[in-house]
């Protein structure tokens, strides 16, 4: 297999070959871990929660805000949603820059995604200041709901006792009867030893750091870069 045309030396040449039959292995044990996945049984029933939801468009007044169930996320039978539990609110009073920058690649995939699943953001802040966030960054293709006044984070381990707030992803699907059930979640927390990573397949910027020498090293999210 041709990788490159240039001529690199014999070592170079045998150490590539080396990460070439590894990341086939890992391509092959990502689709093992995403058959796990839909293998799993069917899952818990949850509350119908409520959440509360400003305008669709970011060129709307923030004065309208309505309430919509879990349920009704859905929009057709047989689709499954998907929310990502955006860190702000209660406990932490400013945006995540981290979950900032997940979201902001989110906006820009929306109607790729939006072909097979329902997707939305949940954040514990009220409507009024998530939509100026939202307005700041530009998500304009995004479902943004406030789930301040239920239990869903807390419920679903995005919140603690105290209000802090933890990023998370969660897919839900409809049973028969139309009840949301729990299907799966994800935290950045997956042990002891790792606190930090349990998301990271969810953003390209870790892995096209990961292509590069320098790897991601310490490399933080922030909210504006100054420029």
């Amino acid at each position: 297999m041709i990788l490159t045309r240039l001529t690199e030396t014999p070592e170079y040449a045998k150490r590539r070959e080396e990460l070439r039959l590894a990341e086939i292995e890992l391509m092959r044990h990502r689709e093992r871990i995403a058959a796990m996945r839909r293998d799993l049984p069917p899952g818990t029933a949850v509350s119908d929660y409520v959440f509360r939801e400003g305008p669709r468009s970011l060129g709307d007044g923030d004065s309208l805000v309505t309430t919509v169930r879990l349920s009704e996320l859905f929009t057709a039978p047989g689709r499954p949603l998907v929310i990502y539990h955006l860190m702000y609110g209660k406990a932490q009073t400013s945006p995540c820059p981290m979950c900032t920058m997940w979201i902001d690649g989110f906006n820009a995939v929306a109607g790729h995604l939006a072909q097979n699943v329902d997707f939305a953001i949940a954040a514990a802040a009220d409507p009024a200041p998530l939509r100026v966030h939202a307005r700041v960054r530009g998500w304009d293709r995004l479902r943004l709901l406030s789930c301040a006044d239920s239990t869903f984070k807390y419920d679903l381990g995005s919140e603690d006792a105290d209000g802090g707030q933890e990023s998370t992803v969660s897919v839900f699907t409809l049973d028969p009867a139309g009840s949301p059930r729990h299907t799966y979640s994800a935290h950045p927390f997956m042990s002891d030893e790792i606190n930090q990573r349990g998301i990271d397949l969810l953003a390209p910027v870790w892995h096209i750091l990961d292509l590069t020498p320098q790897g991601r090293d310490d490399w933080y999210a922030q909210l504006d870069y100054g420029r």
